[in-house]
């Protein structure tokens, strides 16, 4: 009894007070976005999209240094003499049916650059290879054994997978990837250490774009004054004002095209605030700071500021001394040593430092200070110049 009685005023009290469900925090829950900050995705593919499709500094950057480091000449050369005619060279040279040297590098360089990791594939049964084919960063994966060391790497196209076993013997893959303090197997990219400055440069892109939109100028603000007693605009003048606005006196078409106000309308331009003229300085710090990741002068790619280098050629010449020819040094002795693991000889495959216009001033006073130092050996200069020694008939005439 005492428990049915318990039990029918519980049911009473609950049906007297209604079920609510709501959070203790609510009424302190600010609805909106406002002072969230809206990143882009950090993945190769969204990284690729926003920072070298859909970005002018990003796209320029990776053109220059995959096209500037392509573009350099390579001399194949062991410890006794400089190679005109090796095998090597001529799949080099002509390194599948699809692509040349250039095309083949600069799209090395350019997964580089954009990923931190390339991946070139050798066809070929033994020796040296047939061809040579880059493969999308995107597509492969690097398969972990258990002591951590990659056993395989996969390529995924379509749902399908291709696996390269690499435990046994020479690999059939060479997997150059920049230096990554957190990854074991995958490299960083320069354009995931300039993402942020990306997405800041890419907003500010979209603001201008926006104010051009709208006769390149921040919207002003029609101010309706009614007679004593007379309400807002009814909904049918609004929308008859607003189709107005939209048709006759917005985008570039229409700028500076006078407006017609009926009465009760006033208009209250609206001029640039503070935060608005700081918007292009913002937009240009950004660009500098993608360059800046990228190692390319702001200088080269016309982006004003604080002149760093006295002029074009110093600024060029140091792009090519500290991006382009450590980066196709880098590379090219990565590929060679692969190359060599393959073909059972030694060798190295290297820039051409005197080939390299950019670097003729610099290449001038070396080979002067070198021709002049007389408490060197013929052999000894050339050691410093990088050139191989000279046989023994030739050393001896």
């Amino acid at each position: 009894m005492i428990l049915d009685f318990f039990r029918q005023g519980g049911e009473a009290q609950a049906q007297a007070v209604p079920e609510q469900k709501a959070s203790a925090t609510g009424r302190v829950v600010a609805w909106g976005g406002a002072g969230r900050v809206a990143w882009s995705p950090r993945d190769v593919v969204s990284l690729a999209r926003t920072g070298f499709a859909g970005n002018p500094v990003g796209f320029r950057c990776v053109k220059m240094i995959a096209e500037a480091a392509a573009a350099l000449p390579l001399i194949l050369q062991d410890a006794e003499q400089r190679f005109a005619v090796h095998p090597v060279l001529r799949l080099i040279k002509m390194p599948n049916p699809a692509q040349g040297r250039a095309e083949l590098f600069e799209a090395l360089y350019g997964q580089l650059l954009l990923t931190g990791n390339a991946y070139v594939e050798a066809v070929g049964a033994v020796g040296v290879p047939v061809e040579l084919h880059v493969l999308r960063s995107d597509r492969m994966s690097v398969v972990p054994g258990a002591d951590g060391w990659p056993v395989a790497y996969e390529y995924a196209v379509a749902g399908r997978k291709h696996r390269f076993d690499v435990s046994d013997g020479a690999s059939s893959i060479c997997h150059i990837k920049s230096f990554h303090p957190q990854d074991d197997h995958y490299g960083l990219s320069p354009l995931q250490a300039a993402a942020q400055a990306v997405d800041v440069h890419n907003a500010a892109s979209r603001w201008s774009k926006a104010l051009l939109d709208n006769a390149a100028r921040p919207s002003g603000a029609i101010v309706y004054k009614g007679a004593e007693g007379q309400g807002a605009l009814s909904s049918d003048q609004y929308d008859r004002l607003v189709g107005e606005m939209e048709a006759h006196h917005q985008g570039a078409r229409n700028a500076g095209r006078p407006m017609l106000l009926e009465g009760g309308l006033d208009w209250k331009p609206m001029g640039f605030s503070p935060s608005d003229m700081e918007f292009q300085k913002t937009k240009e710090s950004a660009a500098r700071e993608i360059a800046l990741a990228f190692g390319v002068p702001p200088m080269l790619l016309g982006i004003p500021g604080d002149a760093t280098f006295a002029n074009y050629q110093e600024a060029n010449r140091a792009f090519y001394r500290l991006t382009v020819l450590p980066l196709a040094a880098r590379v090219t002795a990565a590929v060679a040593a692969w190359l060599a693991r393959m073909a059972g000889e030694a060798f190295e495959l290297r820039p051409d430092l005197d080939q390299v216009s950019a670097l003729s001033a610099e290449r001038d006073t070396q080979w002067a200070r070198v021709a002049q130092a007389e408490f060197l050996t013929p052999a000894e200069k050339r050691e410093l110049l990088g050139l191989p020694a000279l046989a023994q008939g030739d050393a001896d005439g």
